[in-house]
């Protein structure tokens, strides 16, 4: 293609003398002005927010020893100050499937909470949790990209710094592990789905994986294994983040003794006897143990999954996650008011079961994003499976929540779930429903 040639306009120029004389003027004025002007400080620029309710890359967020990618969610009703949950992906995994694979995202829509999530760019996809580097604060590999993924969204949002949290599955649970031993302060908590001690997985030949740990193999005294982690960052005496950890007793990718060790470890460096405070079965084939309080805050909490493989992992559990961080109380999202929600439950019986049938209606003026139905069994009646939501405890006061695909209910839309169950002569369907904490009018 021809590039134009640019239209020159003619002017007519002023003497010489004229030029001269006005140069002469000016250069004083010039040297004045250079003389009394103090130099420019350079001034930094704070990082750009990135698009909301869109999981976004960043591509320039500071020290990236291993060239890990991150991916932020940031949702629109974003709080002033907000809390950071980094989520840590599986050997295999990604960023983006982390996103689209757990409730963190729905969650963080309703909580207000930014969502980080740290992706590996190595070929097994799998976090780097035994090299001495990545055993040791600032030491150099993952630990120090996602510190500054972290400090990224610290300085763009304004992060309130005492509401940093982890959490990760198998690979990302031992980096959740990792994260709580090298940054003891910037952490408030982690949740670990599948993983193994700090420590645990060191190696020193450059391998990534550990079979004595996977193999549950690796065994120490508690104060051993609290010893390991408090070395990721010597001399330090503040404070430590609390831990929640879960594990399937049939996990045969890194075996179930890794769960005991777990709670040794986080026990030990929180300075908590490892007798529980607290037993009980919040689901069907679950034991959860309390350590050093009996709250949802305890400093440790672990949950066995009787029964359960590697990839215990489902929907549900990150609101319990949520809970433990404390999380789940403080986001600006808008709930229906009173009698802004409908429910329509129906049953259908035969002689010692029933199926149920529960339409749940927003009637009110503005979308809900992320939901949970509470409602109470007739006496007799114990929940075996359901559909469209999770379903704990299974008998008793029971709580429905949203699966990924059913979490949003518009002005006026509806969403139906249901449920089968046992029954001991009463079949009848629930008579009350609260909707995020809200009582509902039942059709």
């Amino acid at each position: 293609m021809d590039v134009p040639t640019p239209t020159r306009t003619a002017t007519r120029r002023p003497p010489r003398p004229v030029l001269l004389a006005f140069f002469a003027a000016l250069v004083p004025l010039l040297a004045l002005a250079l003389l009394g002007a103090p130099p420019a400080a350079a001034r930094p620029q704070a990082p750009a927010a990135v698009p909301t309710a869109t999981l976004t890359e960043v591509t320039d967020f500071g020290s990236n020893p291993s060239d890990l990618q991150m991916y932020v969610y940031v949702p629109g009703s974003v709080t002033a100050h907000p809390a950071v949950l980094v989520a840590v992906h599986y050997c295999t995994g990604s960023g983006p499937a982390m996103y689209s694979g757990t409730e963190f995202a729905s969650l963080a829509d309703r909580f207000g909470f930014v969502v980080i999530y740290p992706s590996v760019t190595r070929a097994s996809k799998c976090f780097d949790v035994s090299s001495p580097q990545a055993l040791h604060r600032d030491g150099g590999s993952d630990p120090v990209g996602i510190k500054s993924m972290v400090d990224w969204v610290s300085r763009t949002y304004a992060a309130d710094p005492t509401r940093i949290f982890a959490t990760g599955i198998s690979s990302g649970a031992m980096m959740t592990n990792v994260l709580l031993g090298d940054y003891p302060d910037v952490f408030a908590a982690g949740a670990a789905f599948s993983g193994v001690p700090f420590g645990c997985f060191a190696t020193t030949d450059g391998s990534e994986w550990n079979s004595a740990c996977s193999g549950g193999t690796v065994l120490h005294t508690p104060q051993e294994w609290g010893d390991l982690a408090r070395g990721a960052h010597p001399g330090y005496t503040g404070p430590r983040p609390r831990m929640q950890l879960w594990h399937g007793t049939t996990d045969d990718v890194l075996r179930y003794p890794n769960f005991g060790e777990e709670i040794e470890q986080w026990t030990n460096v929180l300075g908590v006897s490892q007798t529980p405070t607290s037993t009980d079965t919040p689901a069907t084939g679950w034991t959860r143990t309390r350590y050093g309080g009996t709250g949802d805050r305890a400093p440790v909490e672990a949950i066995s999954l009787q029964g359960v493989g590697h990839n215990l992992y489902a929907y549900g559990m990150a609101a319990r996650v949520l809970t433990f961080f404390g999380l789940d109380a403080d986001g600006p999202a808008p709930q229906p008011p009173p009698g802004a929600c409908k429910v329509t439950a129906t049953t259908n019986a035969w002689t010692t079961g029933l199926t149920a049938s529960v339409t749940i209606t927003n009637t009110g003026t503005t979308t809900i994003n992320g939901w949970q139905l509470a409602f109470t069994l007739p006496t007799g009646q114990t929940i075996t499976n359901g559909w469209n939501a999770t379903y704990a405890p299974a008998s008793g006061s029971v709580t429905a929540t949203n699966a990924s695909y059913n979490a949003t209910i518009a002005p006026n839309a509806s969403v139906s779930v249901g449920y089968q169950a046992t029954h001991t002569g009463n079949s009848a369907a629930p008579g009350t429903f609260k909707l995020n904490g809200t009582a509902c009018t039942v059709g």
